[in-house]
């Protein structure tokens, strides 16, 4: 999808050349030795095989790492020749290059900015993360739009590709209904609130409103197989296991990694796994096994501030619950009227093998267990 380095730009071992982006996910080519850039084999936008050769590297001129400086043998300096560049020049080059970190060059890459674009307060002139989030919040003044500035043609991204094509197979193939809940938020609040502490001090991660969930689902997966099995050609396929896929947005698009086995673990276990996934997700470092194998799907739309939605179904799955934002509402409490922090909840859900009963009644012992979470503590 990207060099991260150009023809002549020299590197260490170990550091980023190169993005490769499959249908699922994005990674980084990290350079197998020092050297140069020699040649580029296959272009941004192109497409390789698994094995192919993406580019040429000369590993005659190398970083000192130990000194700081660059050692430059006679081959380089024949190729410099062939170049019309001085060994003055590729000098100042390399050892201006070398100051720039592997994860500051890929921010200055990804925002289209230049060294030189930044303003540093170090003696070195090092530039860091930090001054390049500095410089990326430092407001500007709009230039005037012009008419060819209205309207930018990209390329869709692989990802973004095979998301569209998975949710349109997805609509073509299942029989797609969505039914609906809310549920009073008031229980597991006070429950996050009394126990937050202990838990974070305890298991060093903080008790979120994801694990509830994940808990509430397993126990009506268990009650209703259809919803946690797949139809494959002309026969329904039962997972006696409980893979609970959640929904994580990246700068690259929705990725959908796996919790798995959610069955066996806790809730401190839940919120690690969690944690971690969602933090490699949107650091781009999720392996393909993240993302495989999951039997029911968690989208949390309210993170973003939505109060309804018909989620989608991850195919092959036949079930999505669909979580939205907390906003205080009047409900009738034994017929008085209270204030609530109230969610509401969508399950879609696949038609040709999920019986409209047995959405409905999922979806409300999911209301039902959120609602006295002691339930999910007891596996009631």
């Amino acid at each position: 999808s990207k060099w991260l380095k150009n023809i002549g730009d020299v590197f260490d071992i170990d550091e980023p050349l190169v993005e490769i982006e499959t249908d699922k996910i994005t990674v980084e080519v990290s350079a197998p030795q020092a050297g140069s850039l020699q040649e580029i084999k296959v272009k941004a936008g192109e497409n390789i095989k698994i094995g192919g050769i993406l580019g040429i590297i000369n590993d005659s001129i190398k970083i000192n790492t130990k000194t700081n400086s660059t050692e430059l043998t006679n081959d380089i300096k024949e190729v410099s020749s062939k170049k019309e560049v001085s060994k003055e020049n590729i000098e100042d080059l390399v050892l201006e290059d070398h100051k720039l970190s592997p994860a500051v060059r890929k921010m200055l890459d990804e925002n289209n900015l230049k060294a030189s674009d930044i303003t540093t307060s170090r003696e070195d002139n090092r530039i860091t993360k930090e001054d390049v989030v500095q410089h990326l919040n430092t407001p500007t003044v709009p230039k005037k739009t012009t008419v060819k500035e209205r309207e930018e043609i990209v390329k869709m991204s692989k990802i973004r590709q095979t998301i569209a094509a998975r949710l349109k197979d997805s609509q073509n193939t299942a029989a797609i209904l969505t039914t609906f809940n809310e549920v009073d938020m008031t229980s597991i609040i006070q429950t996050r609130e009394a126990k937050q502490n202990d838990f974070k001090q305890r298991y060093k991660v903080k008790l979120g409103f994801m694990s509830f969930f994940v808990k509430a689902c397993v126990l009506g997966l268990k009650l209703f197989p259809a919803i946690n099995a797949e139809i494959e050609g002309q026969e329904i396929i039962y997972k006696n296991y409980y893979n609970i896929s959640f929904a994580v947005g990246t700068e690259k698009g929705l990725v959908v990694p796996v919790i798995r086995n959610a069955d066996e673990l806790s809730f401190a276990e839940i919120e690690k796994n969690i944690k971690t996934i969602s933090e490699k997700a949107r650091e781009g470092k999720l392996a393909i096994d993240d993302l495989q194998g999951g039997t029911f799907t968690i989208s949390n739309g309210g993170v973003y501030g939505s109060m309804l939605s018909t989620p989608i179904l991850n195919p092959p799955q036949s079930g999505v619950l669909g979580m939205h934002n907390i906003v205080e509402r009047p409900i009738a409490i034994d017929g008085e009227i209270e204030i609530r922090p109230v969610m509401y909840l969508a399950l879609s859900y696949d038609h040709r093998i999920i019986d409209g009963k047995d959405s409905v009644s999922f979806l409300k012992l999911i209301k039902e267990n959120l609602e006295d979470p002691g339930k999910l503590f007891l596996d009631l």
